[in-house]
């Protein structure tokens, strides 16, 4: 169910309990100006290295730097080039390297200062490197504070597919500041309102009502009001993802319901090249009204229900058919075969998270690749 929301300016902690492994989520404006101070809570005396992008390190990395350095840590850069094309081996080989040259050691701490796709790949670097190092979370984008930096997946991309490539390596802290989004694209935030929305679709139907009704003060930002509504909706879906990790780390079970739209959503970006054509929450976006009306085709759902949510996809401004995206040209075949690469496959058997009304997500075993290919098919006919 929806949690309370914040008063204006308040700072939440949102705890991840996973025993030893557990770590605290703090949302709120402003929080960057406290990332040595947190840091040396954690691990005093602990040299640190910052891991980000050329588009964040304009905006944000000497602030990042200056907070470290006011609580005496000493700290590398690595700038690394923006974009979901970062997320690669080539790459993954370069951040592990520099790492090795500033003489980050296994008692020293990477801060991971970006979107998803610094998150996912100096996470994974973290992960594998002097056998693990911690990670801190410092997410710049809504897509990132409230779905990527949460959880402890990480990864790179391959030929084959998207995150195929990767490790379960927990934080030990995110920092979700708030204030960092008002400097987003327009675009950037509308992609991460698609893991938003999906939180909600997948099994908090109150929350997406919510949403219909307040998406422009999430939107707004900046003033009492959109900051508000904003940072009440990333708690709520922190405090969910949360709880679903705390409860199905690994995503043996549960966990797997938060990939609700993703199937569909990274056939769609691979087709697209992971490149700018097509953005992670755009594709989950195009991705969440496939499941929704494919689950109606099945008989799951009342169309109205699918009608709904692409209704108000589509009214923030998101992609909701395949021809809102002229680049991606792709065919159905070439797209099952993106899908049978996907990680829900097992032992060759299709599963898909599919849904019986808002709010009721669940795993759908062995779908007949038939029928896919089938809705694919008149998807992209449309």
């Amino acid at each position: 169910m929806m949690t309370a929301p914040l008063r204006f300016g308040e700072t939440t902690t949102v705890p991840v309990a996973l025993g030893s492994r557990a770590y605290d989520i703090a949302i709120g404006r402003g929080l960057l100006a406290e990332l040595g101070q947190r840091i040396a809570a954690l691990k005093p005396g602990a040299s640190a290295a910052i891991v980000t992008d050329e588009t964040v390190a304009a905006r944000h990395l000497e602030a990042a730097e200056a907070a470290l350095a006011a609580a005496g840590i000493r700290a590398a850069r690595i700038v690394v080039p923006a974009g979901e094309a970062s997320k690669s081996w080539d790459r993954l080989e370069e951040v592990c390297d520099r790492l090795l040259d500033a003489r980050i050691e296994r008692n020293d701490v990477v801060v991971a200062l970006g979107g998803g796709v610094v998150g996912d790949l100096s996470g994974f670097a973290a992960a594998i490197l002097r056998r693990g190092l911690d990670v801190v979370q410092v997410p710049t984008t809504l897509l990132a504070q409230v779905d990527s930096s949460v959880g402890g997946k990480t990864g790179i991309n391959s030929r084959h597919g998207k995150n195929l490539v990767g490790a379960f390596h927990q934080p030990i802290l995110v920092i979700a500041d708030t204030a960092l989004l008002d400097t987003l694209p327009a675009r950037e935030f509308r992609a991460g309102y698609a893991e938003l929305a999906k939180f909600g679709l997948l099994g908090d139907a109150g929350f997406f009502a919510w949403l219909e009704a307040n998406w422009q003060f999430v939107f707004a930002g900046g003033s009492s009001s959109g900051s508000f509504a904003r940072e009440h909706a990333i708690a709520v879906a922190c405090r969910g993802k949360a709880g679903i990790v705390a409860r199905d780390e690994r995503e043996t079970g549960e966990r797997a319901l938060l990939n609700l739209g993703h199937t569909f959503g990274h056939a769609f970006e691979a087709a697209a090249g992971f490149s700018e054509k097509l953005l992670h929450g755009e594709a989950v976006a195009l991705g969440i009204v496939c499941a929704f009306e494919f689950s109606t085709r099945l008989g799951l759902l009342p169309t109205n229900d699918a009608g709904r949510v692409a209704h108000h996809l589509a009214a923030v401004g998101l992609p909701t058919r395949l021809s809102d995206v002229p680049a991606l040209r792709t065919t159905a075949d070439a797209l099952m075969k993106l899908i049978a690469q996907d990680k829900k496959v097992q032992r060759g058997k299709l599963n898909f998270i599919l849904v019986r009304g808002i709010g009721q997500a669940f795993v759908a075993r062995d779908i007949d690749p038939a029928q896919v290919r089938e809705f694919l098919e008149q998807t992209l006919s449309r």
